[in-house]
């Protein structure tokens, strides 16, 4: 997966179990895509210090999915009702399917 896909949908499930200092730098880097430099002078911290907090929230992040597998859970779930649609062939039942998938 694209890391910059990887990071958004990583974000999406488990950026509330961030501080609010660490969702306003993530979200700065991965949707606004500004610089370290750019980052660091909103945020009046050293660049490094934001390369390690961005780090850190990465990190964080992961262990997250690793602990608790939200995301793959999601994949799994809509590829059965992907599956599940296609075996389908009462087109009201499609279009309930289609109604859950675009919940998700």
């Amino acid at each position: 997966m694209e890391k910059l896909v990887e990071r958004g949908l990583l974000y999406d499930f488990y950026g509330p179990l961030l501080t609010k200092h660490q969702q306003e730098v993530y979200e700065a880097a991965v949707y606004e895509d500004l610089s370290l430099s750019e980052i660091a002078d909103r945020e009046g911290i050293s660049r490094q210090g934001v390369h390690d907090l961005l780090h850190r929230c990465d990190k964080s992040l992961q262990e997250y999915e690793e602990k608790l597998g939200l995301i793959e859970r999601f994949g799994r779930n809509r590829k059965r009702l992907e599956k599940l649609k296609e075996d389908l062939s009462d087109p009201k039942d499609r279009k309930v399917i289609d109604e859950i998938l675009e919940e998700l």
